[in-house]
């Protein structure tokens, strides 16, 4: 006698066990906002300071690829050019 694998009780309780485990994330996960509302102050110091410097180097990166974009030369393949002497 053979029996039949019980897929419709197993594809349920497998979507109602990853449905609470994703519910319990999400009640218990804090956001950004929350996280950095709990830090210390000198530790928002250093998060504010490194936040600062990231958007220094990204504002940096973008004023270069700007100027790349504007200089002709920029836009040539380097084996275009001629032999050096």
């Amino acid at each position: 006698m053979s029996q039949k694998f019980p897929w419709f009780g197993m594809t349920i309780s497998t979507i109602g066990i990853i449905g609470v485990g994703y519910f319990i994330m999400k009640v218990t996960t804090p956001t950004p906002e929350q996280t950095y509302a709990a830090m210390s102050p000198d530790l928002r110091r250093k998060v504010d300071a490194n936040r600062a410097a990231r958007l220094a180097r990204e504002n940096a990166m973008k004023q270069q690829e700007s100027a790349q974009l504007n200089d002709p030369d920029s836009q040539k393949p380097v084996w275009a050019e001629g032999p050096r002497s």
